[in-house]
């Protein structure tokens, strides 16, 4: 059969089995792509690091046409590594998708069991962790924080350790102490000027975690808050750059005081919108 007859691989209704078809003929040692062929756990897991930051991107943006494609790319992701986990005979994609299933089911007992469902989302959270706590009793003796992804983004991880912590009593009772200790890192960062680069990170390490700690203490998300502030920075210095460009002059043509000033105009015309 030639390539291009190939009836599973060209239907356009062909579903989840086309696309696990059309990776196992990429991944095919005889005549399959040799770049697809070449790839590995490692070497893959970035891209799909990447294709998750970029489904998240498009949410941001409300770019709802984007956003399609960008969760076909992240499917893709998760049928590259099933390929290579079923090729190393350590798990296939109807294992995962199994598994996956299972633990819906098992942790939402309200929905599929018997427990009752008239619960608050917060109540129905505590109740999910508790649920996880349980299932990683079953798998032997662990620390309270054991289990968290060291690849998280470090401001995620951070608040999941500290969220951790907090379960077994180890939180300030308020976000006062939380404050206190921002002013201690602060100082202790200041006091590091004079010391070495490894020290220097080390207090600035500190301090963010303590921000993230803040930022849990507050119910706020420091991975979305960052975000917002960037996007802020971003659109406000775009707005000084026009203005520059209306003066007809360059950021590199200015200085800081001019820019200082036309940061404030920018943030003036914000607010009158």
């Amino acid at each position: 059969m030639k390539k291009s007859e190939d009836p599973l691989i060209n239907d356009p209704n062909g579903g989840m089995p086309r696309l696990l078809e059309i990776m196992r003929r990429l991944r095919d040692p005889q005549t399959g792509c040799p770049w697809d062929i070449e790839q590995d756990f490692a070497s893959i897991a970035p891209y799909t690091i990447e294709e998750a930051y970029e489904v998240a991107d498009a949410i941001e943006r409300k770019s709802w046409g984007e956003l399609e494609g960008e969760l076909g790319d992240l499917l893709l992701q998760t049928v590259y590594h099933t390929a290579m986990g079923e090729e190393k005979g350590l798990f296939t994609f109807e294992t995962v998708t199994k598994a996956i299933s299972d633990k819906m089911v098992a942790r939402h007992p309200h929905v599929f069991g018997d427990e009752n469902r008239d619960k608050s989302a917060e109540q129905q959270t505590i109740d999910w962790e508790k649920i996880k706590a349980a299932e990683r009793a079953t798998e032997g003796p662990t620390g309270a924080l054991d289990g968290v992804a060291v690849n998280l983004p470090a401001l995620t991880r951070a608040v999941k350790l500290q969220k951790r912590a907090a379960r077994v009593g180890f939180d300030w009772p308020d976000m006062g102490g939380v404050l206190d200790k921002i002013v201690e890192e602060a100082a202790e960062l200041r006091e590091a000027a004079d010391l070495t680069y490894e020290d220097q990170v080390e207090e600035y390490g500190d301090l963010m975690f303590v921000m993230a700690n803040l930022a849990r203490h507050l119910k706020i998300d420091p991975e979305e808050a960052l975000r917002a502030a960037n996007t802020k920075f971003q659109r406000r210095f775009a707005g000084v750059e026009a203005k520059l460009a209306e003066m007809g002059k360059t950021p590199s043509q200015s200085d800081l005081a001019e820019m200082d000033s036309l940061w404030d105009q920018v943030k003036v015309d914000e607010r009158s919108k």
